[in-house]
C-alpha cells in the first residue's frame, strides 16, 4: 500500500502529482508555478486635519437684564480710535490735528461739564449695529434730564412704548457697542459724543440701584426698561455746522396708535402697499 505523501510541493510536482482526483482547471496555473507575494497593506488613510481653532467671538450677547460682559482689547493702541481712521489720518497727512484733537477733546468719561450738558439736553441720536455690522441710527427725546448721568462712566435713558419693533434693542442684545450723540441747537450750538458699551436693564431691576429716577415723564408715560451706557469715550462736536433753532409749544399726542396724529404714514408706503392696483410706488 502506497503510504501518505507529504503536502510539500517539489519544484516541478503538479497538482495532479498530490491529489490525483483533482484536475487543474483550464486557465489555472500549477501552484507549483504560481510565486504569490502579498503586499503589504496599504497605508490606512490620514486622518483629516483638525479645523483650525475659531477664534472666541468678538461680540458678547447681552439678553435683556443680563449684566454686561466688557471683552477687554488685547492691547490699548497709543490713541483713541479705530486702526481705520489712524491708517486714513497717516494717508492723508492728518496725523497732527488728530493727534491734537485726541490730546485736546476726548476722554474715557464725563467730566463735570459735560455733565451738566447731557443734563439740560432734550433729543439724543442713537447709532447701533447687529453683530453682523448693519447699522441702524435713531432718535430718542424728552424733557431735560430724561437722560440720566448714574455716574462719571455711565448714562441711563429709557425706553418707552413704541412701534414694537425693537430695532436698537435688538441690536445692543447681539453688539453692544452704541455711539450716542447730543446736540444743543438752542443755546451753545455744540454737541457731544459718547461712545461706548450698553446693556438693557429692567425698570424695576435699574430702580433697586437708583431708586431716584423718576417714575413717568411730563406726560405720565413710564419707562418699560432702560440702557445703560458704560462710557468709553467722550468728546467735543464742533458749532461749525449746527443750525440755530428756536423751541415752539405744541400739543404731543404720546402713546397713540393713530397714524394721523402721529404721522405714522407720512411718506405713503402703507398706502401705496394697500393699494396695489392703483399702480402708485
Amino acid at each position: 500500500m502506497r503510504g501518505p505523501r507529504s503536502l510539500s510541493l517539489g519544484r516541478y510536482e503538479t497538482v495532479s502529482d498530490v491529489r490525483p482526483d483533482l484536475v487543474t482547471p483550464t486557465g489555472v496555473a500549477d501552484p507549483a508555478l504560481l510565486d504569490l507575494e502579498f503586499a503589504a497593506p496599504p497605508s490606512p488613510t490620514p486622518a483629516p486635519a483638525p479645523p483650525p481653532p475659531v477664534d472666541p467671538p468678538t461680540v458678547k450677547l447681552h439678553p435683556i437684564g443680563a449684566t454686561a460682559q466688557v471683552r477687554q482689547p488685547i492691547a490699548q493702541p497709543a490713541h483713541p480710535g479705530s486702526a481705520g481712521e489712524h491708517l486714513l489720518q497717516n494717508a492723508y497727512g492728518t496725523d497732527d490735528r488728530a493727534d491734537r484733537f485726541y490730546r485736546d477733546q476726548v476722554l474715557d468719561h464725563l467730566n463735570q461739564d459735560m455733565v451738566e450738558f447731557v443734563g439740560r439736553m432734550e433729543m439724543a441720536f442713537i447709532g447701533t449695529a447687529d453683530a453682523g455690522g448693519e447699522c441702524d441710527s435713531s432718535f430718542r427725546a424728552g424733557a431735560p434730564g430724561f437722560l440720566h448721568v448714574l455716574d462719571e462712566r455711565r448714562i441711563a435713558y429709557p425706553e418707552y412704548r413704541g412701534n414694537g419693533v425693537m430695532a436698537s434693542l435688538g441690536n445692543i442684545s447681539e453688539n453692544p457697542h452704541v455711539g450716542l450723540l447730543m446736540i444743543d441747537f438752542v443755546r451753545d450750538l455744540v454737541g457731544l459724543h459718547v461712545n461706548g458699551r450698553a446693556r438693557i436693564v429692567e425698570d424695576a431691576d435699574l430702580r433697586l440701584e437708583h431708586p431716584a429716577l423718576p417714575a413717568a415723564d411730563e406726560s405720565g408715560r413710564t419707562p418699560e426698561r432702560w440702557v445703560v451706557v458704560h462710557v468709553e469715550e467722550t468728546y467735543i462736536h464742533c458749532r461749525k455746522h449746527i443750525p440755530r433753532m428756536q423751541p415752539v409749544s405744541r400739543e404731543r399726542d404720546w402713546g397713540t396708535d393713530d397714524v394721523r396724529r402721529k404721522g405714522g404714514d407720512y411718506f405713503g408706503v402703507r398706502a401705496r402697499q394697500n393699494a396695489p392696483a392703483a399702480g402708485l410706488r
